[in-house]
């Protein structure tokens, strides 16, 4: 009877007490949750023959624009050109150099209709020739991205980040940029996953 007697008035002074202190205080928000970005991958892939890799079906890039948008939660878009890049390897490059020296920008199918949505950007592409293929410059000519994060990311076979950093300061000259990322493609495969997270860690994300 006694211990009942003792569980009884123990419960009645934790009712006084919360009675007393009032509505529990919200969960504190940390810096991390506060400043939440909402992000877009961005990229252009190309599948068929790629140099190293053959004949494939999803491009390098476009793999390593699903690891992020895995790893990270972010919306995606894909620049589709209007017209057909799917040949031959060779044919392609000069294709590509052409385009290049002309300074052509062939349209792409497509848009982005919230693009003001969004506070970080990741970029992504092939380099050809370079830098970025041109139709992605196309998109540059189209959509504001000063005053967001940029975060540049390319596939490449030892051009590494080529000038696109570069050329993405000059598109956009107010926008904060961090750290990208280059990847070799016939490794995108194997190791990718891996260098895609350890990349992403480094950015805090």
């Amino acid at each position: 009877m006694k211990k009942y007697l003792t569980i009884i008035l123990t419960a009645m002074t934790a009712l006084v007490s919360m009675a007393c202190s009032g509505t529990p205080k919200a969960k504190e928000v940390t810096n991390k949750e506060s400043s939440y970005m909402k992000a877009i991958v961005i990229y252009f892939s190309h599948a068929g023959e790629n140099y190293s890799v053959g004949n494939i079906k999803e491009g390098n890039t476009k793999l390593v624009a699903d690891m992020i948008c895995e790893a990270t939660g972010a919306d995606r878009f894909e620049i589709v050109a209007e017209k057909s890049y799917d040949m031959a390897y060779t044919p392609l490059c000069d294709l590509a150099k052409e385009e290049q020296q002309k300074g052509k920008l062939p349209a792409f199918k497509g848009g982005i209709d919230n693009i003001d949505d969004y506070d970080t950007v990741f970029i992504g592409g092939p380099i050809w020739w370079g830098t970025y293929p041109q139709v992605m410059f196309t998109f540059f000519s189209k959509y504001d991205l000063n005053d967001k994060t940029i975060i540049p990311f390319t596939t490449h076979e030892g051009s590494g980040l080529g000038s696109v950093v570069s050329d993405l300061k000059k598109a956009y000259p107010k926008a904060t940029f961090k750290d990208a990322l280059s990847i070799y493609g016939h490794d995108v495969r194997t190791s990718g996953k891996k260098s895609v997270e350890g990349w992403l860690k480094k950015l805090g994300m």
